[in-house]
């Protein structure tokens, strides 16, 4: 199967794990659409939605970049139909706009709760609701969320409550997504790294450089989520899947390539359940 002349519609795009999925299906010749907020260059963030959309062309792919605020219900609805108009269908959606704050709850501003309530779990939850009139057209559609498995266990929640929340706001979506929308024949699925990834976002919060080397590239989320969406959507949903577990059952053997820096042990991510294979076995 080939992603040439599907359309994927991917909040967050404009750089990290979003851009990367998006680069991996303009390979096939897929039609992007980059649904994020930035459309002039930040300080301390890379890209913006138009260098996105030129990294989309060159590698063979058509863009549509827009200005998406996943908060805004206007905005949302706007883009989604947009992208309608411009490719004439949609075929996949990739929730993975998110916001992160790693706080205890006596330090966690209460702007910052509804910040990351409103990004995560309404965002995921928004988008999705308008793009299923348009995914029922299409002939394989799949909906992404970035987000974790759902392990209830007390040490994801207690250091971060406000953002463990969120997040898992977004795995609930799948869970019940999942079943509402098995007999349209869209597939609804979760999508977790095991080790951190080499974004912005983990350098920025999470501790620099020295993080960044022990992390695993975006291409590793790109190239899992690209053999989610061959998957036949009618029968391949509700999973929550981590990304080298599920490469590796796709026959995948060489992770090392996904490796920031081989000499550097791989950090775990959050969230990632502990019946998991441990790291050594990958």
């Amino acid at each position: 199967m080939t992603l040439k002349g599907k359309t994927l519609f991917i909040t967050g795009a404009s750089r990290g794990i979003g851009l990367a999925i998006g680069l991996r299906a303009a390979q096939d010749g897929a039609n992007v659409v980059i649904a994020a907020k930035t459309a002039e260059l930040h300080p301390k963030l890379p890209g913006t939605i138009y260098t996105a959309a030129e990294e989309i062309e060159k590698a063979g792919g058509k863009a549509l970049p827009l200005v998406v605020d996943v908060r805004d219900e206007e905005a949302v609805k706007s883009a989604v139909q947009n992208a309608v108009e411009t490719f004439g269908g949609l075929d996949i959606v990739v929730n993975n706009a998110s916001a992160i704050s790693l706080t205890p709850t006596p330090l966690t501003d209460m702007k910052r709760f509804d910040l990351m309530h409103q990004i995560n779990t309404r965002g995921t939850y928004m988008v999705s609701k308008y793009a299923i009139p348009h995914l029922e057209k299409a002939q394989n559609p799949h909906i992404l969320m970035l987000s974790p498995p759902l392990d209830m266990k007390e040490k994801w929640f207690a250091p971060h409550l406000a953002y463990s929340l969120a997040k898992y706001g977004m795995s609930l979506c799948v869970l019940g997504l999942s079943g509402e929308l098995r007999p349209k024949g869209i597939a609804v699925n979760a999508l977790w790294p095991r080790t951190t990834i080499a974004t912005s976002a983990v350098k920025n919060l999470l501790g620099g450089d020295e993080i960044v080397q022990a992390s695993r590239t975006p291409e590793i989320l790109s190239d899992a989520a690209y053999a989610i969406f061959q998957k036949p959507s009618k029968s391949f949903t509700g999973h929550f899947l981590i990304d080298d577990v599920f490469l590796s059952e796709e026959g995948v053997t060489d992770f090392e390539k996904y490796r920031v820096d081989p000499t550097k042990p791989l950090m775990p991510d959050f969230f990632v359940p502990d019946d998991i294979p441990p790291l050594s076995s990958r």
